[in-house]
């Protein structure tokens, strides 16, 4: 059985292939005056409008809503998320 060498070799390359980092900050720009939903690794979610974000990752949202297992817990105004 015969077999393609640059098959095997661009099959080898994927499989162990790293993601490529993406800067975010060009995404979240473009991001900025729309609604956005933040979810921590807690489970929390917070719905808003992104006003600003620093260069920490920090977020601060307008007219944020706190939703926790798919139940609003309230209007919470303006939010910085750290």
């Amino acid at each position: 059985m015969k077999t393609n060498m640059s098959t095997q070799t661009s099959a080898a390359a994927a499989a162990t292939a790293q993601p490529i980092p993406i800067n975010p900050k060009p995404f979240l720009i473009d991001l900025i005056d729309k609604p956005v939903i933040v979810k921590l690794k807690w489970g929390m979610e917070y719905k808003g409008i992104l006003i600003a974000f620093d260069g920490y990752m920090n977020l601060q949202l307008f007219n944020t809503e706190e939703w926790v297992n798919g139940e609003c817990r309230g209007n919470i105004g303006e939010a910085l998320i750290r």
